[in-house]
């Protein structure tokens, strides 16, 4: 495993010394830079260059993460690990990340749950059969564009329908300016395409609901049985097969990580990104007559008229107001942590003052 074939370069190797020196790592040339390819069970398995080494979390990256657990190594992180004489090994520091595919956490903490960190391209994988949900796939490209990622929409299992070339024109309606391929495992079908999206140091992560084939259809693109696999249930819909988030390399050139099924989609938070998932919406917003129209009954509001007047489909006006209630909510939560984590270090910082003024008490 050479680490240029997983996207290391000289930027990376600059973005480790810089992450070395915030976290007090030590001597950087006394570490050994790698790329998480698995987290489970507390660890993480990095590449590295002499080979995969099964590693723990050092203690300040720990500390780091103490506040905020999205910092914890994640499938797709570039760090810097340390070999202990006596056999552990450690990562040390953590670089800072190009993209990052998270989603709201399903417990509503302020902290979302991250799926997979510096990925090039987001691959949204939805089954044809049974058929699509839309508003999931709104849910997943809305996720997609804030990972600051390109996404891709794999329309798999293709060769169970007969009619996938019409369901992918449907798609694209949601998914404007959006690439979209119908593909299937067992056929080959669309396999050299996303190949062909892939190059050496470019990585795709696989994200979607469990059963519709992020497992097989990474084998497919792979060329071997590298993920345990399980046969569709009598009714056509898939099984939950993966635990964990695992990234491999393509021998054709890039990386692919195959990520756990989602059962639930949640924007975690909106920085553009329901503008880019809904632009026809977006660019309405701009002739409402209020500044702070929440386009649901306000007069003058150009979103509204558009729904009346049938120029917006009412599926797409509720699944954009649905987000944006998300994300609001989000928001709050995120802003009352913050205020918490103010409150903690002004006290901490008072306490400090005190101190050196008057004494140990």
């Amino acid at each position: 495993m050479q680490l240029g074939d997983l996207g290391w370069d000289e930027s990376w190797r600059e973005a480790l010394l810089v992450a070395a020196g915030r976290a007090s790592a030590g001597e950087p040339s006394a570490h050994e830079p790698g790329r998480v390819i698995r987290t489970d069970r507390g660890a993480c398995t990095v590449a590295t260059a002499r080979g995969p080494v099964r590693a723990t979390v050092g203690g300040d990256v720990l500390e780091a993460a103490a506040g905020n657990p999205t910092l914890l190594p994640c499938t797709g992180d570039w760090c810097l690990v340390r070999h202990w004489a006596d056999g552990p090994v450690t990562v040390e520091a953590v670089a800072e990340r190009r993209t990052t595919v998270v989603r709201a956490s399903a417990r509503k903490s302020s902290h979302g749950q991250v799926l997979a960190t510096n990925a090039d391209l987001v691959g949204l994988v939805v089954a044809l059969h049974p058929e699509p949900n839309m508003i999931r796939l709104e849910r997943l490209l809305a996720v997609a564009w804030q990972s600051g990622a390109t996404p891709v929409v794999l329309l798999t299992k293709a060769d169970l329908v007969s009619d996938g070339d019409q369901v992918a024109d449907d798609v694209r309606d949601v998914a404007p300016g959006v690439e979209v391929r119908c593909v299937s495992a067992s056929t080959l079908l669309g396999i050299g395409e996303i190949r062909a999206l892939l190059a050496p140091g470019r990585t795709i992560a696989l994200i979607g609901a469990s059963g519709h084939g992020k497992s097989t259809l990474t084998n497919a693109v792979v060329g071997a049985d590298v993920l345990t696999t399980r046969p569709i249930r009598d009714d056509g819909r898939g099984r939950h097969t993966s635990v964990r988030r695992e990234l491999l390399l393509v021998p054709s050139g890039g990386a692919i990580v195959d990520t756990p099924g989602l059962r639930g989609v949640g924007l975690q938070y909106d920085d553009g990104a329901l503008g880019v998932a809904f632009p026809e919406i977006d660019a309405l917003t701009v002739h409402c007559r209020f500044r702070d129209c929440r386009h649901l009954d306000e007069p003058g509001c150009a979103v509204v008229d558009a729904v009346a007047s049938g120029a917006l489909a009412v599926r797409r006006w509720e699944s954009w107001q649905t987000l944006r209630r998300e994300t609001a909510r989000a928001q709050r939560r995120l802003d009352a942590r913050q205020r918490v984590e103010q409150t903690k270090k002004w006290r901490q910082r008072a306490q400090q003052r005190a101190y050196r003024r008057d004494g140990p008490r």
